[in-house]
């Protein structure tokens, strides 16, 4: 029997999503309370690999158990389990050819950017403290050129194998409420840290630093090296998981 999960997390305290020696992960200790459960290991499958320090509220998994259990009981069973920061939303039955993975159409993130001159007690770990004044405008004027499909080499990791670097941007736009700077991003999929690197070369747009055209030129140009570093993990959130 499949069936397809839906969590949020909280990823500060974990090394991220996937399975790691020695490490504590979001897949372990899901794949943990499960074999607690049935008494037997079960793989999890997730849509996507959130780095170090990422969050969630819209993650998509599959399972498939070795023995017949209604969905809203293992969710409540889960739950027990399951420390805290991480809660399965729902529970529900799919395809036994469901892969939550490839048959994404899409995948949406939110980066939270608080901008303001004091830190938060609240905010620290779940948004990019950033004291300089920011110009939404300019930010959101480089926000359009990644929309569209293009090469985004620049905008990646190194030492990541994939076939291609090319992705689909769907949309890109920075919204602001208050102090804090919301930007949100939706494409047929992303390449590691790509959402980061993005944030960070808009940031320094906001500041002044790089103008939007030099931005549209790191695009073009395929050069990890001239891009800025990635912006810190703690403001990313993989919001929801179209199909």
């Amino acid at each position: 029997m499949v069936l397809k999960l839906t969590l949020e997390y909280d990823g500060t305290n974990y090394s991220g999503w996937q399975l790691q020696p020695r490490h504590d992960s979001i897949q372990g200790r899901i794949e943990a309370a499960l074999e607690r459960i049935f008494a037997a290991p079960v793989r999890v499958y997730g849509s996507g690999r959130t780095d170090a320090g990422v969050h969630a509220r819209g993650q998509v998994a599959s399972i498939s158990i070795p023995r017949p259990f209604e969905p809203s009981e293992l969710q409540r069973a889960l739950n027990s389990i399951l420390p805290a920061d991480i809660v399965v939303l729902d529970i529900s039955p799919a395809p036994d050819n469901f892969d939550p993975r490839r048959t994404a159409r899409s995948r949406v993130y939110e980066y939270r950017v608080l901008n303001r001159k004091v830190a938060s007690a609240f905010e620290y770990r779940y948004s990019w403290l950033v004291r300089d004044q920011l110009d939404l405008a300019a930010m959101n004027k480089a926000a359009r050129i990644f929309v569209g499909e293009h090469d985004f080499a620049a905008f990646r990791s190194f030492g990541t194998e994939v076939m291609t670097t090319i992705r689909r941007v769907i949309s890109s736009e920075w919204t602001r409420d208050a102090d804090v700077l919301l930007y949100r991003v939706e494409a047929n999929s992303f390449l590691r840290h790509m959402v980061r690197a993005m944030v960070a070369a808009m940031v320094d747009v906001g500041r002044g630093k790089l103008t939007p055209d030099q931005v549209a030129t790191i695009l073009a140009g395929l050069d990890r090296h001239a891009a800025p570093a990635n912006a810190p993990p703690g403001g990313l959130y993989l919001v929801e998981v179209r199909y």
